[in-house]
């Protein structure tokens, strides 16, 4: 298992995708943590859509976001979210 970098060894601007890296380094390490503490993981799913939402709906507005879902359904659909992929 990995540990995400601490705050402090973060230097003071990261490029977007070394951000993206360490911000999902911290959720993988907070979703085991609750995981391990019996927090069902269908309820860390649905809160933690609802605070990603909740955040990119403050930083860019209800219109961009909803825009921005629209596409989820074929993005799914399409198994981009799917961690094991079938071969057929």
């Amino acid at each position: 298992m990995s540990f995400p970098v601490t705050f402090s060894a973060l230097p003071a601007v990261l490029p977007d995708h070394e951000q993206k890296q360490a911000a999902l380094s911290y959720l993988n390490e907070a979703w085991a943590e609750a995981r391990h503490d019996g927090v069902d993981g269908d309820c860390l799913a649905q809160a933690s859509l609802f605070a990603a939402l909740a955040e990119l709906v403050t930083t860019y507005g209800e219109d961009a976001v909803a825009t921005f879902v629209e596409g989820m359904p074929e993005r799914v659909r399409n198994g981009e979210f799917s961690l094991i992929r079938s071969t057929q």
